[in-house]
């Protein structure tokens, strides 16, 4: 199986122009060697609606593709993801009939456009959280035909001629399948057929509208707001997106069996964040949600993550990590020039000699040393020596440090820094396995 990743965010660059979003959209292509047909999911047009896009993440991380093609945007509007609002520009799903070219969401609903009109999609998913639970009569405030939640949404019944065009047939039977796993009895999908070209003016300007008047067929699945845990509304959106890709004959297998249990584990899994330029590595999900002496370019931050939530936000004189809508942590950075001679340290680990790399993450039980190297000087954050300014050569427990400056939850972990004069060099990460040694 050959996989494409195409990283459009992941490596960002703070560097925007004046009319564009600060956070582009990426694009995961998983692709089969065998021939079949491309369903491209997209997540996050509403910021808001965190089913819509927690669940592509998982999609993108831990599915594989054994047959046809499966195309993933996770986060189409990046920066209302981070902010946990409907659209920070106005709303996106307002815009694919007609936008100004100073609206800074038009390169990303450009680019988007491009992409539903490849001629290799043919079907894409448009995932969302709706209010409410849908039905076709009125049973009270919540379960009515004005509710969007629990349903699949198509624009009309067909569309003639097209590959999959038969929308309300293929609406109905993705249901019935979906609809056999529910969580709650309530949590029932249905089919809201919103008739845009006749009955609504709104919709004519939507995502899924102009896909299918474009002879591109396309559906909303709409997760319900009323469902406030998350796991559950991901589980919808991965059991609905499974069987679309059984009706597009698209094999596929994941590494967890689906229930609401393992999503619930997968999603507190908040990925690896990377700096590449400093050789930096961070376990998101057990940071500290404030990290002091945060060493940084002040030019430009270049970052990436194995999960296409994340994101870092300069906000004033600090940086955030945010996972999807959900904040991590608060970086306080220490601006610094950059040197990049340094690749491999020795350390002494509980009496053993080793080489670790700069970047890497150390495991200890009792005490570490890292060896003077000619020409660097070693800081270790949390670690104060009258008098000494060269921490290398000093045997150290965990007991010697500060536990303030521990960049995890359980104050185990702590940072090494090198500086060749005043250059950022890299650093490593020791962890001590106790906190009692």
């Amino acid at each position: 199986m050959n996989i494409k990743l195409l990283m459009m965010s992941l490596s960002t660059l703070f560097v925007t122009t004046a009319f564009s979003a600060n956070l582009h959209y990426t694009l995961v292509k998983k692709e089969s060697q065998k021939a079949g047909s491309t369903l491209l999911v997209i997540g996050g047009i509403h910021g808001d609606e965190p089913g819509g896009y927690f669940a592509p993440m998982l999609l993108s991380k831990y599915y594989t593709i054994e047959s046809g093609h499966v195309w993933i945007v996770p986060n189409l509007n990046f920066d209302s993801i981070a902010k946990n609002v409907r659209g920070t520009y106005g709303d996106m799903n307002r815009k694919f009939a007609k936008i100004e070219s100073k609206d800074k969401d038009f390169e990303i609903v450009s680019d988007i456009k491009k992409l539903i009109l490849s001629p290799s999609v043919d079907l894409t998913l448009n995932l969302h959280d709706g209010q409410g639970f849908y039905r076709q009569k009125t049973i009270n405030k919540d379960f009515n035909p004005k509710a969007w939640g629990q349903a699949t949404i198509i624009d009309q019944q067909q569309i003639p001629n097209a590959k999959f065009g038969n929308l309300g047939e293929i609406a109905k039977k993705v249901n019935k399948e979906t609809n056999i796993e529910l969580l709650e009895d309530v949590h029932e999908f249905n089919v809201k057929d919103t008739n845009t070209k006749k009955q609504d003016k709104a919709m004519q300007q939507s995502l899924t509208y102009f896909s299918i008047t474009n002879n591109k067929p396309a559906f909303a699945i709409e997760t319900s707001k009323n469902i406030t845990n998350l796991s559950q509304k991901v589980f919808y959106q991965l059991k609905t997106i499974e069987e679309f890709m059984n009706l597009m004959n698209i094999k596929f297998s994941r590494s967890f069996e689906l229930n609401q249990k393992n999503i619930d584990s997968l999603l507190a899994d908040d990925g690896i964040l990377e700096i590449p330029t400093t050789k930096i590595k961070l376990d998101l999900s057990t940071l500290k949600s404030s990290i002091a002496y945060f060493p940084m370019n002040k030019d430009k931050l270049v970052y990436s993550s194995n999960n296409p939530l994340v994101s870092v936000i300069q906000d004033k004189e600090t940086y955030k990590i945010m996972n999807g809508n959900i904040f991590i942590a608060r970086l306080k950075p220490e601006y610094s020039e950059f040197d990049n001679s340094l690749d491999t340290v020795k350390v002494v680990i509980d009496g053993k000699n080793t080489t670790a790399k700069i970047g890497s993450l150390i495991t200890i039980k009792h005490d570490f040393m890292v060896e003077d190297i000619k020409g660097y000087r070693i800081n270790l954050i949390g670690f104060s020596k009258s008098g000494v300014i060269n921490e290398s050569g000093i045997k150290v427990t965990h007991k010697d440090f500060i536990k303030t400056y521990a960049i995890d939850k359980n104050e185990q972990t702590f940072m090494v820094q090198f500086y060749k004069d005043k250059k950022f060099c890299g650093m490593v990460n020791i962890k001590f396995e106790s906190g009692k040694k």
